[in-house]
């Protein structure tokens, strides 16, 4: 098994899309096992720790008619892909029968090959968990009424789009708090022990075949969470909270296993102390987007450990993608940030190339869209050399930018560094449509006052620099509307 290292750098890829490209591409059907092997060097480009395979599993045949019978699906899926036939809706990866590869993108034997062709290249392999919710169809509604919440008769004359009568019992339909019940799953009792048992049970199996998960939706299942949504109904709240007794019970048997949450709502502390190893940080993806590097500085001023331990991202099969949220320049200094900060980096296939239109997890085809090569060797020397740098193996911390009373457009730098056996590494980020000028206070006192090299990680360019003004005023830095820099800082000669 390939050891995923403690920062890791994940490429997520939409497993079904990504084969029906590639069938195209080469004329003939292409399983997980089909693969040519330039295929998996194009989405295990040097950098990437471990690639996530979405949605690999039993998708639901029940939730695909549901959908199709949706005529608010239906709209979206044509607003993504105009010419969208049937066949093109596969389902909801989220909308799973059994946690069983599909048969139709070459079942356990295709991802056993898929596994092995990622271990060759020092690559892990992630996959996806769903704790809230099942399929309709699934063999556990029928078979273990006990793992769900139970309605009654008067729930379901009362309101039927939010409970599911299966013949022998009325079981809620799926849901968050802020939303209404989706129409396609069946909703899990996170409270239930027998439940718990058999999600422990299936996350071992799973860590059988690959080296991680991506829980969807994890913050649900937290108890206090999951007593709001649902009340009485639950049953009374365990001790234990749900995560904290399946992720021990899970690594009991496989400790190495890696658990990644989807989490919101400034739940990623509480996800990581019943033992995800990563949360995504939502919070970053929103300042950035939609704030500024103000607000980006002040979230980075959470303890290191703790961000050593989220997942940074510009997009993800859930957001809207980063060519159409930011204009490239933006996108470029957004990702040199995300690329240098502690914690995973979670990239999107797609994204390196610029592609726009998001599309509904529910389909299998998505529009053709030009390929900006730029963008690719941007993105891909990006990941590259950061990875050979060396530099997220030492300790990070977020430095102060300071300016002058007329100019204070230093406010828009954002700039931190990283010091281990690696060496010493800056990186300083203009967020910002405007040139930015100010001054870095560096904290390496033990390169002493002489000249000190400043040598571009992405560009190979090279300053002399004082060391006394570096450490006595600080660092001068006068970057371009979303310029930045990246050095690795010692002394001269």
């Amino acid at each position: 098994m390939t050891g995923i290292p403690a920062q890791p750098v994940v490429h997520e890829v939409n497993t079904r899309v990504w084969l029906r490209e590639l069938a195209r591409r080469t004329g003939r059907p292409t399983g997980l096992g089909d693969v040519p092997k330039d295929a998996w060097d194009e989405i295990a480009v040097p950098g990437v720790d471990a690639v996530w395979l979405m949605g690999v599993w039993d998708r639901s045949p029940e939730g695909r008619s549901i959908a199709l019978r949706d005529s608010a699906l239906r709209a979206s899926f044509a607003a993504a892909l105009p010419d969208v036939r049937e066949e093109d809706i596969a389902g909801s990866p989220y909308c799973i029968r059994r946690y069983e590869v599909d048969e139709g993108i070459g079942g356990a034997a295709g991802l056993a090959a898929a596994r092995a062709e990622l271990d060759g290249r020092g690559v892990g392999l992630l996959l996806d968990y769903v704790p809230n919710h099942v399929a309709p169809d699934s063999p556990w509604v029928s078979e273990h009424p006990e793992y769900f919440v139970h309605g009654d008769a008067d729930d379901l004359r009362r309101d039927p789009a939010a409970f599911l009568d299966t013949g022998s019992a009325v079981l809620a339909r799926g849901r968050d708090p802020f939303f209404p019940p989706w129409p396609d799953v069946v909703q899990l009792n996170a409270f239930a022990p027998e439940l718990r048992a058999a999600t422990a049970a299936v996350l071992r199996d799973i860590g059988r075949i690959c080296d991680g998960v991506r829980c969807d939706m994890a913050m649900l299942l937290l108890n206090d969470v999951f007593a709001r949504t649902w009340g009485a109904r639950a049953g009374q709240p365990p001790a234990a909270d749900f995560w904290s007794e399946v992720v021990a019970a899970v690594r009991a048997e496989r400790p190495r296993m890696l658990f990644m949450a989807e989490a919101y709502w400034d739940l990623e502390w509480a996800l990581q102390q019943q033992g995800f190893d990563f949360c995504y940080d939502k919070r970053l993806y929103d300042r950035i987007l939609h704030e500024g590097a103000d607000s980006v500085r002040a979230h980075l001023g959470a303890d290191e450990q703790y961000q050593r331990r989220l997942v940074r991202f510009l997009e993800n099969h859930d957001e809207p993608r980063a060519a159409a949220t930011m204009p490239q320049d933006k996108e470029r200094a957004a990702a040199v940030l995300i690329a240098t900060l502690p914690g995973a980096t979670l990239w999107h296939e797609g994204q390196f190339t610029g592609r726009r239109v998001h599309l509904p997890v529910f389909l299998d085809r998505r529009p053709d869209e030009p390929a900006d090569a730029g963008l690719r060797e941007f993105h891909e020397g990006l990941l590259a050399k950061v990875h050979r740098s060396g530099m997220r193996t030492g300790g990070w911390r977020r430095l102060d930018c300071t300016g002058w009373p007329d100019n204070q457009s230093c406010r828009n730098l954002v700039a931190s560094c990283w010091s281990g056996d690696a060496g010493r590494f800056l990186t300083v980020v203009n967020l910002s449509e405007r040139p930015a000028q100010g001054r870095v206070r560096l904290p390496w006192s033990e390169l002493g006052r002489g000249d000190w090299e400043l040598t571009g990680v992405l560009d190979g360019v090279r300053y002399r620099r004082a060391g006394g003004e570096a450490l006595e005023s600080g660092l001068f830095v006068d970057l371009p509307a979303w310029g930045a820099h990246v050095f690795a800082v010692g002394a001269a000669g």
